[in-house]
């Protein structure tokens, strides 16, 4: 029996843009707790000057050490999950990858706490799972986007990085300033997670064609002008053809330079906005995401308008 009628493609695409947003929100969810985590006093330590300062207030090393381990994970995990998402399909090398994200996210207050180096190692693995953010993107809008409907399946799955900045920053926010604590920010973001990679466990189908969910109807629109390599899963991925490839290349660059500009801002803009301009912690929360999610509707606009012109 299908479910949502003709439309199961918008559930799929539904879920697997909040899993994408809960993998993105829990590596940047540091980003906006490194404001309060620094008067958390519960553990000290003696500082350089023999005052007592909180074991939680990093120094710029500190800070760019604990950036960069998630960084070094992503790139490290860009090719081998690559390959595991060919190999097996979407479904579970994307599960494994959410829950390797929320469990690494829920340790983090202790590894905080307990050294620097556990605290590292859990962030590289942070970026590792959010290495599986990418190619989960393409598997998602070949299996289950019409040719009409591509760039919106696109244009929504890549606003991720706007939601989860948006949602992180401003709820990071009002925990910070509650009587739970900035801890609860990675609690809660590792519940929140838990939650959709079941629903995404629960609901998402490698191949429209193998599942009496959809409708006959809907599954003629999702394959309509498709050609055989497209629908083919076995087909050998022409990497030659991919590397060389102007069109792929300039695109390449294009999100290299998005992403460079997001992930600087989505880094550096909490601090600058709390101790430079002197905003309080829920403002910022709230003013970084908002800044963070403006090009979204943009975004939309400009893929509908692509699906209607080709």
């Amino acid at each position: 029996m299908a479910l949502c009628g003709n439309h199961y493609r918008y559930l799929i695409l539904t879920i697997g843009f909040f899993c994408l947003s809960s993998v993105c929100s829990n590596y940047i969810v540091i980003n906006f707790t490194f404001i309060c985590m620094k008067d958390d006093f519960s553990v000290t330590r003696e500082g350089q000057n023999g005052t007592i300062q909180s074991i939680y207030d990093y120094t710029p090393d500190e800070k760019k050490w604990i950036m960069w381990a998630v960084a070094a994970g992503t790139i490290i995990g860009t090719i081998p999950i690559n390959w595991f998402y060919v190999k097996f399909g979407g479904k579970f090398p994307f599960l494994i990858a959410g829950l390797v994200s929320l469990t690494s996210t829920a340790l983090i207050p202790l590894a905080a706490e307990y050294s620097m180096m556990s605290f590292l190692v859990l962030r590289f693995i942070q970026g590792l799972a959010y290495s599986a953010d990418f190619a989960a993107i393409g598997l998602m809008t070949v299996r289950w986007a019409p040719l009409k409907e591509t760039a919106f399946f696109i244009a929504t799955l890549t606003c991720f990085t706007g939601i989860a900045s948006l949602i992180t920053n401003s709820v990071t926010g009002l925990i910070c300033q509650s009587s739970l604590g900035w801890k609860w920010a990675f609690y809660l973001h590792s519940i929140v997670g838990l939650f959709l990679f079941i629903l995404w466990a629960l609901f998402y189908i490698e191949d429209p064609a193998e599942t009496k969910r959809i409708s006959v109807k809907e599954l003629g629109k999702i394959h309509k002008n498709k050609s055989a390599a497209h629908l083919d899963k076995n087909a050998k991925v022409p990497y030659l053809k991919i590397f060389t490839s102007p069109v792929i290349l300039i695109v390449w660059l294009n999100a290299f330079f998005e992403m460079s500009a997001v992930i600087l801002f989505a880094t550096y803009m909490p601090i600058y906005f709390h101790q430079v301009l002197g905003f309080g912690v829920a403002e910022t929360g709230f003013y970084v995401g908002l800044v963070l999610g403006m090009n979204i509707p943009t975004r939309l606009a400009a893929a509908m308008l692509s699906d209607k012109l080709t």
